[in-house]
């Protein structure tokens, strides 16, 4: 079985602004995280990033926060750009389904998008689990 832990919870009032860590979310069935500006009924619900990615950036030079990429979740122990599309992760009563990938840049790239299938509440240090058919 495949966990992480959840490293950053973030969201933005609106698209096109930088993300910030806001710790813990309510997250909606088939919307996504509660104010949000990148909920609504569509693929790309939950944006999910892993932390080790960030960090390997940082070590290149860079100095970027939590929420930088436009990521939603910060994922710690998972490799979030090789679970395939369909596979579902579960943090509590939150189930997530893995829709889509886009783009080059970090987030695109290493990032995936995922659809709420549950809602519930998730925060930073809880852990977050690949379900077995992923």
């Amino acid at each position: 079985m495949i966990q992480g832990v959840i490293r950053a919870v973030c969201t933005s009032p609106e698209k096109g602004t930088e993300k910030v860590n806001v710790h813990q979310a309510t997250l909606k069935e088939n919307w996504g995280i509660v104010d949000d500006a990148h909920a609504g009924a569509w693929h790309r619900q939950v944006s999910l990033l892993s932390w080790q990615k960030v960090q390997e950036f940082n070590l290149q030079g860079a100095c970027v926060s939590d929420g930088a990429f436009g990521e939603n979740l910060l994922v710690d122990g998972i490799d979030c750009a090789r679970l395939p599309v369909g596979a579902q992760l579960r943090c509590g009563d939150v189930l997530l389904e893995i829709q889509h990938r886009v783009g080059y840049c970090i987030m695109p790239h290493q990032g995936v998008f995922a659809r709420v299938l549950s809602g519930g509440e998730i925060r930073e240090g809880d852990v977050i689990t690949v379900l077995p058919d992923a």
